[in-house]
């Protein structure tokens, strides 16, 4: 299925963290946190400003950012679970 968010919008995948600490221990998955990290699966076409102007977003599909604990809206689509969040909810790219 074909997904393209609306707006400001932007579809991530989360990128999973390790199973391990840096000591060897295996982390249960009941002490895991979800991750704040991910890669932009799609983008919408940009925010407008009050003249209609358009405001191109800053990221692209591919690139890996870091956002917020609670960010986003979590869906599931064609079985992946998957998050649509604004552009301003993303903390930064990871290059």
């Amino acid at each position: 299925m074909a997904f393209t968010p609306l707006h400001d919008r932007v579809l991530v995948r989360r990128i999973e963290g390790d199973e391990k600490t840096k000591g060897g221990l295996i982390i249960p998955d009941s002490a895991k946190e979800k991750p704040a990290e991910g890669e932009i699966i799609s983008v919408g076409e940009g925010a407008r400003k009050d003249s209609g102007e358009l405001i191109a977003p800053s990221v692209k599909a591919g690139d890996k950012i870091l956002f917020g604990k609670w960010s986003g809206t979590e869906i599931t689509l064609d079985g992946e679970e998957l998050l649509i969040m604004k552009e301003s909810d993303i903390l930064g790219t990871i290059s």
